[in-house]
């Protein structure tokens, strides 16, 4: 049965010569040698992803074996793939592979706290994916690469095709992970964020049988000691938000929660590039520069200056680059236990509040709802923004029935009392084509009073359709921001909304009656 190990035994042995761990200049000379991406004017290089520009979650297989057959929730995002299948399409892929020399080999880390590490191995077809996966995992001093042994190795050849007659699988494109040997393998899409969640998804499946709580969640530390979590789904805010001036950075998008305190699982950033301003998003705007790589920015092809706001590739337009890039970055990217954790939605119908704050039940019923609108871009098929449930924030990325991960974050609130909101970064004045999308410093400024403290104790009004308990002033907001129905024209309009989406919530939430009767009454009253 193949290991880690074999993955890159089996291509040397077919003949595949391996370029290993090429620094951040040599793997830029690779990319322009061989055509694979344009350089642009601050020195990133831009990559074209084809077909594929977003994941593509129908895709995506778990091995079911002996071990995985009764922990792993299979269904519709937790798609099986025999033992046998697997590893046909592991020997189709190696030989394919060496035939494509050179292979390019990233060796480093996911996880920041030592105590959780997990060794990597990275085999790519392309230069800029092994680029990609330098800058957005951990990586190892020189002295770590003697006699690296990886736990987890990854297959990557995007222009291998799978044949789903006899592969087993969906269409040309196969993301299968065999999460009981640690092994992955992507073909068919060029999309590089299939690399990331690939190990974010072995990571959530690995971590808590060792005690850590996996969460797809952006993390910063502030001046005083206090660590903040912002959960969220792509586009609702979680890198953007976490980056803020006055807090450091600790990461922006996946992380474990621990006896220790949280930690990161990676060693870069994976911002969304989608209408960036140097005014409203600055510490990303400079980290774009050298080393930096751009997934589907068009760029002038005179000047070489991205242009942020053509989305004629697609919306889900994209910067990975390392943590340091960030000025006020933590390293080691770990924190203590967090004093506030903030659920950030982007609610296309419009009627959330801006902020809201949330009872523990409160807070694992929304967890356990995840909802948000999804984005047009993020993943294939997806033009304007839709509602989506989640569960966990990340339900495309849990192996493990969504309650296990919900009674983690549980037993963590009772342990450190940790003050839990929720953020609406979506619509105000109506609904999508309607309405528009909440003032980006309207949202920090409540962040802000939230992380302070302001919050915690002053006067708030309960939304009599969703139970929320709103905060009736913030400094530095206009009062009639924070009750949603005040920012419609039509308040008749507002309150059909509002019925809706509580219907949609109870609706979604049936998936769990095995939840306690005071997690369920949490959700909208009516």
């Amino acid at each position: 049965m193949p290991t880690p190990k074999d993955i890159r035994v089996g291509l040397t042995e077919r003949g595949a010569r391996l370029i290993e761990n090429l620094s951040v200049p040599a793997l830029i000379e690779e990319v322009m040698r061989r055509g694979e991406a344009r350089l642009s004017a601050t020195g990133a290089i831009s990559a074209v992803t084809g077909k594929y520009t977003g994941r593509s979650p129908g895709d995506k297989f778990l091995v079911d074996d002996s071990e995985t057959h009764a922990r792993v929730d299979w269904g519709k995002t937790n798609q099986p793939l025999s033992v046998q299948k697997f590893d046909a399409l592991l020997l189709e892929m190696m030989t394919f592979a060496a035939g494509r020399e050179p292979l390019f080999v990233f060796e480093g880390y996911a996880g920041a706290d030592p105590q959780f590490r997990i060794p990597l191995r990275i085999i790519t077809q392309y230069a800029w994916h092994s680029l990609f996966a330098h800058q957005l995992f951990i990586r190892p001093t020189p002295g770590e690469l003697d006699g690296f042994s990886p736990e987890f190795t990854l297959l990557d050849i995007p222009d291998f095709q799978a044949n789903p007659k006899r592969d087993g699988v969906r269409s040309e494109a196969v993301i299968a992970l065999d999460l009981t040997r640690q092994l992955g393998l992507i073909g068919g899409t060029q999309y590089a964020g299939e690399i990331k969640k690939s190990v974010f998804t072995l990571l959530n499946y690995r971590l808590p049988q060792r005690g850590v709580f996996p969460m797809h969640c952006s993390a910063n530390l502030g001046l005083g000691g206090d660590t903040a979590l912002f959960f969220g789904l792509s586009g609702t805010g979680k890198t953007t938000l976490s980056a803020d001036p006055e807090r450091r950075l600790i990461g922006d998008d996946e992380h474990g929660w621990s006896d220790n305190g949280v930690f990161n699982f990676e060693g870069g950033c994976y911002a969304k590039c989608v209408h960036l301003s140097q005014a409203g998003e600055p510490e990303i705007w400079d980290a774009i520069r050298y080393g930096t790589v751009l997934e589907n920015v068009v760029l002038d092809p005179q000047t070489r200056l991205a242009d942020y706001d053509d989305t004629s590739l697609t919306e889900n337009t994209r910067a990975a680059y390392p943590l340091d890039f960030i000025p006020n970055v933590l390293m080691p990217s770990v924190g203590g236990h967090p004093k506030t954790i903030l659920f950030l939605t982007a609610d296309a119908f419009g009627v959330l509040p801006p902020i809201s704050r949330l009872t523990r039940d409160q807070a694992l019923y929304h967890f356990l709802s995840g909802y948000t609108s999804k984005l047009a871009g993020t993943e294939r098929g997806v033009t304007e923004p839709e509602p989506n449930f989640s569960a966990c924030f990340g339900a495309p990325f849990w192996p493990l029935p969504p309650m296990e991960y919900a009674e983690m974050l549980g037993r963590r609130l009772e342990e450190h009392s940790a003050t839990c909101y929720l953020v609406n970064t979506g619509w105000v004045g109506g609904p999508y084509g309607v309405g528009h999308r909440i003032d980006l410093n309207a949202t920090r400024a409540l962040i802000h009073a939230a992380l302070r403290g302001d919050l915690q104790n002053v006067p708030t009004a309960t939304d009599p359709v969703f139970g929320l308990h709103i905060p009736v002033r913030v400094s530095g907001v206009p009062d009639a921001i924070l009750q949603p129905r005040a920012t419609w024209s039509d308040g008749d309009a507002y309150d059909a909304a509002a019925q809706a989406l509580a219907a949609r919530f109870h609706t979604n939430f049936a998936r769990f009656p095995e939840v306690s009767d005071a997690i369920k009454a949490a959700g909208p009253l009516n």
